[in-house]
């Protein structure tokens, strides 16, 4: 079933081919940009030898071990593509992702009590399936609004550190869990056509993840750049 969620937007883009020249107007695009979400209130706790280890607590309490997590932030990339069947209403799938892990808590091995460091990293994901409206457009610059469903995916991983006088500093990663949330989003673009078919489209992206508990707020927004190819009539 992982797999299959994985592959569902490539399989559902390359599904518009066929129908891409019998239509309006077909685009497919690479994008690269940048995630924000607050870090949450509570914190971790980082004691191996409580029973809530890893489990929430209150930073700056008497819980000397309560570490803080990090706030969502970081560079994503993505790919995706719409598909205009009335010249200004069409439908649109999209998928980003954190390609490197971030920092997500760091837990010093003077209070954790298992002899190394560790941190705890996460990867977020996000997969939206989108009405698209096109109000305003030119031969040379297009504005699009669009909204839709979707959902979010938060991998968590562990990366340990250690020192030994027979093999030096080592460290060592391994999965620790994941998290998927559905996540409705809105937006807005402006696909700027550098030729007839080449284009940039800066592009604002809003997602309501419901139940997002690993971070401070529901809203996560998200900034990105496409760089696309368009088929068909403008």
């Amino acid at each position: 079933m992982r797999r299959i969620c994985r592959y569902l937007p490539l399989s559902l883009l390359l599904s518009l081919f066929p129908v891409a020249y019998a239509q309006s107007q077909f685009d497919i695009n690479l994008g690269f940009g940048a995630v924000q979400d607050k870090a949450a209130s509570t914190g971790i706790e980082g004691n191996s030898l409580s029973p809530n280890f890893l489990g929430s607590c209150t930073p700056g309490s008497a819980d000397s071990t309560c570490v803080s997590s990090s706030s969502l932030s970081g560079f994503t990339m993505g790919f995706g593509g719409d598909l205009l069947l009335k010249h200004n209403l069409g439908i649109g799938i999209d998928f980003t992702t954190q390609p490197a892990k971030a920092t997500y808590a760091s837990f010093p091995a003077a209070i954790n009590n298992l002899g190394y460091a560790f941190t705890l990293q996460s990867r977020t994901t996000f997969y939206d399936f989108d009405a698209v409206y096109q109000p305003v457009s030119s031969k040379r610059a297009s504005l699009r609004l669009f909204g839709g469903i979707g959902g979010a995916n938060l991998k968590f991983y562990t990366n340990e550190t250690s020192s030994t006088a027979v093999v030096g500093n080592q460290s060592s990663s391994s999965y620790f869990g994941s998290s998927n949330h559905f996540a409705p989003n809105f937006g807005a673009g402006v696909m700027i056509y550098l030729t007839d078919h080449i284009y940039l489209e800066p592009q604002f992206k809003a997602h309501w993840v419901n139940n997002l508990t690993q971070f401070g707020s529901s809203l996560v927004t998200e900034e990105t750049v496409w760089l696309g190819y368009s088929w068909g009539n403008k």
